[in-house]
């Protein structure tokens, strides 16, 4: 939200709508806004301003999404005036973040009167890094302004519980190499997003908790910004996926949708009116410190379920186990124990996927979403997991939602969660204003 409000701020010389705008957007901008917490007070004071800055960005993301596209078309899919399209098409196309293409040949006979002029988001326009760090490897990605994925590389490191420092040397190296790697400098890049799990402060930088680190409350935004001298995010690495599956995967045709991940955390993304829905100070949600019941030890959490420690159990003490744990490697152990009939882990994986699933059920009661994709390690549990998952989920939905939520059980690669960083340090970009000489962050 920062970028959207220097440019409220900003840019202020073409006024990008009308009064059949400002109808038709209302209770979009209502929806998106009181999503990030802002004042409904606010909003009436700031209405045209911010109607302009929600139009541009809807244009420049509607062209993204189903460019090469016509003005008409956008209206169309926007619900904005032609005028209003047009206008903030040409401020688009004069930044060079949109490119014109010409439909059909002017020099071919056949071809009646003036060729249609297509739109599409100029791939060149920036340069992003996206990064997915887990405590025993890092991944990152570097794409074009479309989302492309221009190079990519995977660092084995067990880095979790190392001091700051040094957690911030070999992050700095890994996205040095990336962007070398491809022949480019860091001079070339515009934006860095850096996911990891934990409980994250977006709009800040600073990381609440996570298990990569000894500390809590870190400014890590800040430290990586001024090694790299780049603007650096720091995201979620649920919400990283879950963008990812918005721009690139299995929501691109949703508004709305939840995803949780099962990985050495338990987060969870709630995607609404095509923006993630993020708490107080763009707060990430920690799926795994939800509350299922009181037991004889006091609260039971969902991480003491179905978290990677509660399925190894005491098993974690085993050499084996210890090693593979270490090396990010403990559940494709488990999985081939599973598959070897291993019956104290089969009754973990079934206790984790009911819990799970009775997760998964009081979240759609709440939310509704035509779509709940469940993403991560835990899902190489197998079927043990999963029947006792959707057992559980079917009989826990309320009868009045049966068939209301989709859900889908993907295995994304790590690359596609870095890419889904870049998701996020993209859209940063797309709702910032720009100039001739670049995005104003």
């Amino acid at each position: 939200m920062m970028h959207l409000w220097k440019f409220l701020l900003h840019d202020c010389e073409n006024q990008f709508y009308n009064k059949g705008d400002l109808i038709c957007l209302s209770k979009k901008i209502a929806r998106l806004m009181t999503g990030f917490g802002c004042p409904l007070e606010t909003m009436k004071t700031a209405d045209p301003e911010l109607m302009r800055a929600i139009n541009r960005l809807n244009v420049l993301d509607t062209i993204r999404r189903n460019g090469p596209i016509s003005r008409i078309q956008i209206s169309e899919r926007t619900e904005l005036s032609t005028t209003t399209v047009s206008a903030i098409t040409a401020s688009l196309l004069d930044d060079g973040l949109i490119l014109p293409l010409h439909e059909g040949d002017i020099r071919n006979e056949a071809v009646r009167g003036r060729p249609r002029v297509m739109l599409e988001v100029n791939p060149d326009a920036a340069r992003v890094v996206g990064a997915k760090i887990a405590a025993s490897r890092m991944v990152f990605v570097l794409t074009n302004f479309r989302g492309d994925v221009l190079s990519r590389l995977t660092l084995p490191i067990r880095i979790d519980r190392q001091p700051i420092a040094v957690i911030a040397d070999l992050i700095e190296d890994g996205v040095r190499r990336c962007v070398v790697d491809i022949g480019l400098s860091l001079a070339d890049i515009d934006s860095i997003c850096l996911a990891l799990p934990g409980v994250i402060e977006h709009r800040t930088g600073h990381i609440r908790s996570s298990p990569i680190f000894r500390d809590v409350n870190i400014d890590f935004a800040a430290e990586m910004s001024a090694r790299l001298s780049i603007p650096t995010i720091i995201e979620s690495d649920a919400h990283a996926i879950t963008l990812g599956h918005h721009w690139f995967g299995k929501a691109r045709d949703l508004e709305d949708m939840v995803l949780i991940s099962l990985e050495q955390t338990l987060g969870l993304g709630v995607l609404h009116g095509n923006r993630l829905f993020r708490g107080a100070g763009g707060l990430s949600h920690n799926l795994g410190d939800l509350v299922l019941g009181m037991g004889q030890q006091g609260v039971v959490r969902l991480s003491s379920q179905a978290g990677e420690s509660a399925i190894l159990g005491e098993q974690q003490a085993d050499g084996r186990f210890a090693e593979a744990v270490r090396l990010g490697r403990g559940m494709t152990l488990v999985q081939a124990l599973i598959q070897a009939d291993d019956d104290r882990l089969i009754g973990a994986a079934m206790r984790a996927g009911e819990a799970v699933g009775l997760t998964v059920a009081n979240i759609v009661t709440l939310f509704a979403p035509p779509r709940v994709i469940l993403v991560g390690s835990s899902l190489a549990l197998g079927e043990p997991f999963l029947n006792s998952l959707r057992d559980a989920y079917e009989l826990a939905i309320p009868p009045s939602l049966k068939g209301v939520s989709e859900l889908v059980f993907d295995d994304s690669t790590d690359d596609f969660w870095a890419q889904g960083a870049a998701a996020v340090a993209l859209y940063e970009l797309y709702e910032s204003p720009w100039s001739t000489t670049g995005p104003a962050l």
